[in-house]
């Protein structure tokens, strides 16, 4: 193994050990109730930072969605450059017709939701308002978390920890996920803090060549895992807080389960195995040299990275582009395909429809109540609390858990991670969301109401 600076060994173990503690350790809190609950540090500051500003940050987002649709609509005359050799501003506005227009959508929504002008259907509390006002609001929560997590996120990326951890679960991830080891960071940044941060993170690195299409479409879809915080919310919104055990271990077991089959079926088998950049994946072999042993290869490569990465400008500056990328990229998709989302829930009977085929698929599981339960079993994909709101009238203690789990491990929402997802780089689009949010449904259904026929 080379010999390293001390220097260097403080330059890998310190900003490695402030990104843990900020981003994989949860610590307790008091919520609004009085209630201790338990969220990972950065969540815990766009928390307080969202409670500090709630009556301007509607407004600086308003702002933000109109420089991100006034920008693009600048841009609108030039081609798109797909290379890497393009300026930061022009990478930030200069997207496609359908992403220029997306954001047009979205800064029009923020107008009429801020000024309550127009439909109410797109601007009551159950829609526009839901995602964009007050301190409730998932983008207020979002516009701090981008700013905490995409500000602090090269302590995760910049410093070896992915390199180090990479190396020590190559073993794992690669023949259990079809994964490089260095995942196993964007899946415990998801699941013990939240599936914003796992999509945020595995955007940047995919962007970065370290993953393939295929490897950052399996990641974003499969490892976004909705964070412990929230399924205890969603336990105790349905009425069924004294399952939380069993509950959560089921959502651990049907997630794992998921994430075995998900990536070896379409649409995940079909994405390309190239780089962002059009490069071919060489290998997917991740060999110990000789005369190295996974310990000691994982952290000469952890070093070599962090003695790169010696300047404290490129990190501010790599942590500001990615507050303006999430900023500009990111929120303007959640607002625009988020809000006709709920709007469809809300108004429509699209998903009753939608979840009509269920009801069958429900009874054949020997779930009470399947017609109630049915709708809701893709109501999810609209946004991640609403089959939990709309069960809990539900009767059945039995139907209620299968509710309340599917509702966690689907994954795929469009008022949060399903948004987050089409508005970064990752290669996805609205029909394998589709697909993959359909699929998770059908084949996490048995396994659920397996484990609820157990329990009740």
């Amino acid at each position: 193994m080379k010999k390293f600076s001390a220097s260097t060994w403080l330059l890998f173990l310190i900003p490695s050990f402030l990104g843990i503690l900020l981003f994989l350790v949860p610590v307790p809190t008091t919520n609004a109730d009085g209630d201790t609950e338990w969220m990972v540090t950065i969540a815990v500051l766009a928390n307080w930072m969202a409670g500090e500003i709630t009556s301007i940050v509607p407004w600086i987002l308003l702002i933000l969605l109109t420089i991100a649709a006034v920008g693009s609509l600048l841009y609108i005359t030039k081609k798109p450059v797909t290379d890497g050799n393009v300026a930061f501003f022009n990478k930030l506005f200069n997207v496609n017709l359908f992403w220029t227009m997306t954001r047009l959508v979205a800064a029009i929504f923020a107008f009429m939701v801020l000024f309550q002008v127009g439909p109410e259907a797109i601007w009551s509390d159950a829609t526009g308002g839901l995602l964009l006002d007050g301190e409730d609001g998932l983008l207020s929560f979002l516009f701090t978390i981008f700013l905490f997590a995409g500000l602090l996120l090269p302590l995760l990326m910049n410093f070896g920890l992915l390199e180090f951890f990479g190396t020590m679960m190559a073993k794992i991830m690669r023949p259990l996920f079809r994964l490089p080891g260095r995942s196993s960071i964007d899946a415990l940044a998801s699941w013990v803090g939240d599936g914003t941060i796992g999509v945020l993170l595995t955007n940047k690195q995919y962007e970065e060549n370290k993953y393939t299409q295929r490897e950052a479409a399996i990641i974003g879809t499969t490892f976004s895992v909705v964070s412990i915080t929230f399924a205890i919310v969603v336990i105790g919104e349905i009425g069924l807080a004294n399952y939380f055990l069993p509950y959560y271990g089921t959502v651990i077991l049907t997630g794992v389960i998921l994430a075995l089959i998900m990536p070896r079926i379409y649409p995940l088998t079909n994405k390309p195995t190239t780089f962002i950049d059009g490069s071919a994946q060489d290998s997917q072999t991740e060999d110990v040299p000789k005369g190295y042993n996974v310990a000691s290869h994982g952290i000469e490569k952890a070093l070599e990275k962090a003695d790169r990465n010696r300047s404290v400008v490129t990190f501010f500056k790599d942590g500001f582009k990615n507050v303006l990328d999430m900023w500009i990229g990111v929120a303007p998709v959640v607002m625009a395909f988020g809000t006709i989302a709920l709007i469809l829930a809300e108004y429509t009977s699209t998903f009753t429809i939608l979840g009509t085929p269920f009801e069958p698929y429900l009874n054949l599981l020997g779930i009470p109540e399947a017609a109630e339960a049915a709708q809701l079993m893709v109501i999810g994909f609209a946004d991640m609390f609403l089959p939990a709101i709309l069960g809990a009238g539900i009767e059945s203690e039995m139907t209620r858990f299968v509710v309340a789990t599917m509702s966690v491990t689907q994954l795929i929402y469009m008022s949060e991670v399903g948004g987050l997802l089409l508005g970064s780089k990752i290669p996805v689009n609205i029909v394998d969301l589709i697909i993959i949010f359909l699929l998770r449904t059908i084949i996490a259904l048995p396994i659920i109401a397996g484990v609820a026929h157990l329990l009740f």
